[in-house]
């Protein structure tokens, strides 16, 4: 992903969050309505999210340690989880709160220009950080559709700033919604249903993006299309004669180990195999420029043991070496 676009992405959000999150508090202030409330609450916890993408931004940028010898990549991905978890709890919960006292001990809007008037900024507002998003995300999007760029993009700020941005727009039609219809009946209760509805939104998206950033913390291999060029890369037809097998594991959105074993010629040269995978290595970086960490082991290729399949103890993750005994 392209880092500028990911932090003028977030920078976007962050300042329209803070403007209408003072509108709303402001709002509430003079109208009593429990929607704004939630809201303020909401473009508050977005505001303090933005500000987490862009510390671990920051913080995955620190080189690489004896102790933290594949570096900091990330970060992006731990501060990208915090988000999915203070938008739940900060968030979703707490409109949920309001809206349950709100539906019990209804009241009326007092001064209903305030909510309607601050509703429409917070759109106008939103949409523009929206737009910023998307313009952003739409190069590294492809051909590729939204839902698939959210699942299957490896840097988290571009796709969190769109899932927060577009549940803040719905939110902020539902709260309209619920001032309406409480302004329209003289029932408090609908502002209480609405601000529900924007906490049980919230909660939604909160677990959508906790789902994508836990799978990016387990660590993701490279797609289907970086796969491909690092096969092709690999194998040149002369010393590298095919792939026996191969791993790829994102260090951070832009950092890709690869580990690899290659088969070789039987009669080649320590010399020439020496050359050959560095020769790998090069086109390999030549093609995937992410590919940064990169472990080639050569081997003899065998159709014999090719034929037994891969070893489930010699995979990562699979049985254990010494099983417990029951």
């Amino acid at each position: 992903m392209s880092a500028s676009g990911g932090t003028r992405a977030i920078v976007a959000a962050l300042g329209a969050n803070l403007a209408i999150a003072a509108s709303k508090f402001v709002a509430f202030a003079f109208s009593g309505s429990s929607s704004m409330l939630a809201e303020g609450v909401h473009s508050l916890a977005d505001s303090g999210n933005q500000a987490l993408l862009l510390i671990g931004g920051k913080k995955a940028q620190r080189e690489a340690t004896p102790q933290h010898p594949f570096g900091y990549g990330r970060e992006r991905y731990i501060y990208a989880f915090l988000v999915s978890i203070v938008l739940f709890s900060v968030g979703g919960m707490f409109a949920i709160y309001e809206g349950y006292e709100k539906i019990k001990h209804p009241h009326e809007i007092e001064h209903w220009y305030w909510p309607v008037g601050v509703l429409v900024f917070a759109i106008i507002a939103e949409g523009f950080s929206f737009r910023t998003a998307i313009k952003e995300s739409n190069p590294l999007r492809g051909d590729h559709s939204w839902k698939e760029f959210v699942r299957r993009a490896k840097a988290p700020e571009l796709p969190v700033v769109l899932l927060e941005d577009f549940g803040a727009l719905v939110g902020l039609v539902l709260a309209l919604g619920g001032v309406g219809l409480a302004l329209l009946t003289d029932d408090g209760v609908w502002d209480g249903i609405g601000t529900l509805c924007i906490g049980v939104l919230l909660i939604l998206i909160a677990l959508v993006l906790a789902a994508e950033t836990k799978s990016l913390l387990l660590g993701e291999a490279a797609n289907n299309e970086d796969l491909g060029k690092i096969e092709t890369a690999l194998v040149d037809g002369d010393t590298v004669t095919r792939v026996i097998h191969m791993r790829t594991l994102h260090l951070g959105p832009e950092e890709l180990l690869v580990a690899a074993k290659i088969a070789v010629r039987h009669d080649d040269t320590a010399g020439q195999v020496a050359a050959a995978i560095n020769a790998a290595e090069s086109r390999i970086r030549t093609a995937v420029p992410i590919a940064r960490v990169i472990y080639l082991e050569p081997d003899i290729y065998s159709e014999t043991e090719a034929a037994k399949g891969a070893d489930p103890e010699a995979t990562p993750g699979g049985p254990s070496q010494h099983p417990a005994e029951h």
